[in-house]
């Protein structure tokens, strides 16, 4: 995992601090998860996904039954 290193004016990391301890997290997972929401690497579909491809029109979908699981020999 890599590391990263950052300067920022005093006021920014006391309210940095001050989030941080509020959400219940360290300084520097509060920031990692800053840095992955905002360089995309959330799982979340990225805004405007949807809107590029259209919405579903048609009737609410369903999964079909998706059946028993296989039955297989135990190894020994």
């Amino acid at each position: 995992m890599a590391q990263l290193h950052c300067y920022v004016p005093d006021n920014v990391a006391e309210q940095a601090q001050k989030k941080a301890k509020d959400s219940g997290l360290s300084l520097s997972r509060y920031l990692a998860e800053l840095v992955k929401r905002d360089a995309g690497a959330s799982e979340a579909w990225p805004e405007g996904y949807f809107e590029i491809f259209g919405c579903w029109q048609g009737a609410p979908l369903e999964r079909a039954p998706q059946g028993d699981f296989e039955q297989r020999v135990e190894l020994k």
